[in-house]
């Protein structure tokens, strides 16, 4: 368990320490649920967008895969393009 001090400034902002950030994978902009326990403890819980969290996890396969996005891109134009002759154009 990390125990750090961390500050309370002007406006209500809060820095968390750079291990904390780096260790979970907190990026600026996260967005957090601030759970109040009671008698002055209070618990930050990171809300994780499922987009966000899906989007990681395509990016990984993808990798993994040795695809770039640009090949992504490209074929997904490509079927497009297929399914638009497919359903309106040949029936002209």
């Amino acid at each position: 368990m990390v125990s750090e001090t961390i500050q309370l400034r002007q406006k209500g902002v809060i820095t968390l320490p750079a291990q904390v950030r780096e260790k979970y994978g907190l990026r600026p902009g996260d967005v957090f649920t601030l759970v109040d326990l009671g008698d002055g403890a209070l618990v930050l819980l990171p809300k994780v967008s499922e987009v966000a969290r899906l989007g990681d996890q395509v990016a990984e396969k993808l990798a993994e895969a040795g695809v770039s996005v640009d090949e992504v891109m490209q074929a997904l134009d490509d079927e497009r393009e297929r399914y638009y002759q497919e359903h309106y154009v040949s029936q002209n």
